[in-house]
Protein backbone atom coordinates (compact mmCIF):
# COMPACT_ATOMS: atom_id res chain seq x y z
CA UNK A 1 0.00 0.00 0.00
CA UNK A 2 1.41 3.15 -1.14
CA UNK A 3 0.48 6.47 1.00
CA UNK A 4 -0.54 9.59 -1.07
CA UNK A 5 1.19 13.09 0.00
CA UNK A 6 -0.87 15.71 0.23
CA UNK A 7 -0.77 18.58 -2.62
CA UNK A 8 0.79 20.55 0.44
CA UNK A 9 3.11 17.99 1.22
CA UNK A 10 4.34 17.45 -2.58
CA UNK A 11 4.59 21.50 -2.54
CA UNK A 12 6.98 21.62 0.50
CA UNK A 13 9.15 18.42 -0.90
CA UNK A 14 9.21 20.77 -4.11
CA UNK A 15 10.58 24.01 -2.30
CA UNK A 16 13.09 21.44 -0.75
CA UNK A 17 14.46 20.40 -4.07
CA UNK A 18 14.28 23.92 -5.85
CA UNK A 19 16.15 25.32 -3.22
CA UNK A 20 19.34 23.11 -3.89
CA UNK A 21 19.12 23.63 -7.32
CA UNK A 22 18.94 27.31 -6.87
CA UNK A 23 21.97 26.93 -5.11
CA UNK A 24 23.89 25.31 -7.26
CA UNK A 25 22.97 27.88 -9.86
CA UNK A 26 23.92 30.82 -7.65
CA UNK A 27 27.37 29.04 -7.36
CA UNK A 28 28.21 28.46 -10.91
CA UNK A 29 27.46 32.44 -11.35
CA UNK A 30 28.99 33.47 -8.38
CA UNK A 31 32.36 31.87 -9.75
CA UNK A 32 31.89 33.64 -13.38
CA UNK A 33 31.70 37.10 -11.01
CA UNK A 34 34.59 35.58 -9.70
CA UNK A 35 36.19 34.61 -12.72
CA UNK A 36 35.44 37.98 -14.54
CA UNK A 37 37.07 40.40 -11.41
CA UNK A 38 40.58 38.58 -11.26
CA UNK A 39 41.18 36.74 -14.65
CA UNK A 40 39.20 38.05 -17.93
CA UNK A 41 35.84 38.77 -18.46
CA UNK A 42 35.13 36.44 -21.10
CA UNK A 43 35.76 33.61 -19.09
CA UNK A 44 33.46 34.89 -15.95
CA UNK A 45 30.26 36.00 -18.81
CA UNK A 46 30.86 32.13 -20.25
CA UNK A 47 30.18 30.91 -16.24
CA UNK A 48 27.14 33.43 -15.68
CA UNK A 49 25.82 32.20 -18.49
CA UNK A 50 25.95 28.51 -17.55
CA UNK A 51 24.97 29.69 -14.06
CA UNK A 52 21.37 31.10 -16.16
CA UNK A 53 21.01 27.86 -18.09
CA UNK A 54 21.31 25.64 -15.84
CA UNK A 55 18.59 28.03 -13.23
CA UNK A 56 15.75 27.80 -15.90
CA UNK A 57 17.04 24.30 -17.16
CA UNK A 58 16.36 22.89 -14.01
CA UNK A 59 13.30 24.72 -13.25
CA UNK A 60 11.29 24.16 -16.36
CA UNK A 61 12.16 20.04 -15.65
CA UNK A 62 10.98 20.39 -12.07
CA UNK A 63 7.88 22.22 -12.87
CA UNK A 64 6.91 19.57 -15.76
CA UNK A 65 7.35 17.05 -13.20
CA UNK A 66 5.57 18.65 -10.58
CA UNK A 67 2.59 19.13 -13.46
CA UNK A 68 2.76 15.54 -14.27
CA UNK A 69 2.70 14.05 -10.47
CA UNK A 70 -1.09 16.06 -10.62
Amino acid sequence: MKKRLTQTEEFEILKLVLDKFLWLGFAVMAFGLYEMITKTVNDGIGYLIAGAAILVLFMVIIVKEYELSR
